[in-house]
């Protein structure tokens, strides 16, 4: 069972060959309040600037079920590249998505190329009272069976001042369906995390912090240009913990002049 997926590239011509081969590839990963309908506003623009875009759903999102056993995001990941042929990427995620995008080049350092962490986790970060007091909230919601008031509380958690209500209701309905595939979640269901030597990371990164996010993120960002071998910080004063969602635009042109001074696509 493959993660759910959208892959734009090239046409294959009549050889049968992949005309777009040698373009570089960009994968994006989620948050974990989101799925792979988060990206909606920047793909158009970023599958026209000229690379491979890859996005998919990390398992109890979207329309990616959990399994019957554990699992490791990033490896899923790593599995769907190589199933797509994918050797090396740019990896963009968003909060928990750059959590897994530092897992994967950590681990594999060979395959990603560049990243973007826009209010990113960090594996083995230890989280906050504010952090830990939002997860006991949606707990006791959960069990209470007031999905709705769930959604409602990370809508409000997780979405700046500048968010649009199309922006809150796209996220009450991605947090929404992940609540719903969540909860239908088999016996022997979880997630596997693993320890990872950040020293091992080689690839440029660009950490986005928000000024009005949760004081975790901000940190974990501020501390990646000490972390990492390549990384610089770049603080969005007006952003909440979704920024793509919020400032939709102006997110697309800051990831696309990223990409264009670190991996510009052929041609």
């Amino acid at each position: 069972m493959t993660l759910a997926y959208d892959y734009a590239h090239d046409a294959v011509d009549d050889s049968g060959s992949d005309a777009a081969g040698d373009r570089p590839a960009l994968v994006l990963l989620h948050s974990a309040v989101c799925d792979r309908r988060m990206w909606d506003p920047q793909w158009p623009d970023l599958v026209d600037s000229g690379y491979r875009v890859v996005r998919c759903d990390f398992r109890g999102f979207g329309q990616s079920p959990l399994p019957d056993r554990r699992h490791n995001d990033a490896e899923d990941v790593l599995d769907l590249l190589d199933g797509l042929g994918v050797e090396r990427a740019v990896l963009i995620g968003s909060s928990y998505g750059g959590e897994v995008a530092v897992e994967i080049a950590a681990r594999r350092p060979e395959r990603v190329a560049a990243m973007v962490l826009l209010c990113a986790g960090l594996p083995g970060h230890q989280p906050t009272d504010e952090v830990r007091e939002f997860g006991e909230r949606e707990n006791e919601l959960i069990e209470a069976g007031d999905v709705e008031g769930a959604v409602e509380l990370n809508v409000d958690t997780w979405l700046g001042p500048d968010a649009d209500e199309e922006a809150r209701e796209a996220v009450r309905g991605m947090q929404r369906r992940a609540f719903e595939v969540q909860l239908a979640a088999p016996e022997g269901a979880g997630r596997n995390k693993v320890e990872v030597d950040l020293a091992a990371v080689e690839a440029p990164c660009l950490a986005v912090s928000g000024g009005r996010d949760l004081a975790d993120f901000r940190q974990i960002a501020a501390r990646l240009p000490e972390l990492l071998a390549d990384a610089r910080h770049l603080e969005l004063p007006w952003a909440g913990h979704l920024p793509g969602l919020e400032r939709p635009e102006e997110v697309t042109a800051l990831l696309t002049g990223f990409l264009r001074e670190t991996v510009p696509a052929a041609g």
